[in-house]
């Protein structure tokens, strides 16, 4: 039977810390390449629902339990990852507690919106410019057709 090559699939938590004032995010530090301050997020396993990989992940990278609120949008240009072409859905969670790095992540840190790190992995940049809409309109990402 033929087997079609795809995309990697991929799950990105956004994560807003409910127990802090302006709900900061969680951004981990990545502890493997492409360095630099990331979204917590991982590949999606075979036979996995896309949304529990999400709660896994954030779970393994930052030991927090989270709550999937809504899907920001999903991500796939050929371009957004130099280890080859991944698709991401991101997703907009709420957790509360204190995050702890783990797993691939060398460090993590709470940010407020308006003083993120200059060097972010892959294309998280437009990712957190998405998100930055949607705290203020409700609106979730465009279409990029």
């Amino acid at each position: 039977m033929y087997k079609p090559v795809t995309p990697l699939l991929a799950a990105d938590i956004i994560i807003e810390l409910t127990d802090f004032p302006g709900r900061p995010i969680v951004l981990i530090e990545r502890a493997n390449p492409p360095y630099g301050w990331a979204i917590p997020g991982g590949f999606v396993d075979v036979g996995e629902i896309i949304e529990l990989a999400a709660v896994r992940e954030a779970k393994e990278e930052v030991t927090l339990d989270v709550r999937l609120t809504a899907l920001l949008g999903i991500y796939s240009d050929p371009i957004r990852d130099s280890r080859g072409h991944t698709v991401t859905a991101v997703y907009v969670a709420e957790a509360s507690g204190v995050p702890v790095a783990a797993d691939d992540a060398k460090n993590c840190q709470m940010f407020c919106l308006n003083e993120l790190p200059s060097l972010l992995a892959f294309d998280h940049a437009q990712v957190l410019a998405d998100y930055k809409k949607y705290r203020e309109t409700g609106q979730v990402a465009a279409l990029r057709i």
